[in-house]
């Protein structure tokens, strides 16, 4: 496989996951953190680390609007429930 096709593909995994994670409203932030070890917020840091690593300027917003497709208080307006003790315990337990 050449370098383009690879990034092409690479694009397009990424861009299905962020619209798979659009669509998964349901699932919390804490429960990715809990059970894969990242989260929306870090897909986020990571999209603006990579700006970064090109010399753009990509702030925290900016990126997280693109992983959530809203701005993030929108969307923890709409979809962000209160963590319960068990799902902060297992944070706290389990956090990089």
């Amino acid at each position: 496989m050449d370098e383009q096709t690879k990034i092409e593909l690479e694009a397009a995994v990424f861009r299905r996951l962020v619209e798979h994670l659009r669509g998964r409203t349901d699932v919390q932030n804490i429960d990715m953190m809990n059970l894969a070890g990242f989260c929306r917020n870090c897909l986020s840091n990571w999209y603006a680390d990579a700006a970064a690593e090109k010399d753009m300027s990509l702030d925290k917003d900016a990126a997280r609007e693109i992983v959530y497709g809203m701005p993030y208080g929108d969307w923890k307006a709409k979809y962000q429930t209160e963590a319960t003790a068990a799902q902060k315990a297992a944070f706290d337990k389990n956090k990089p």
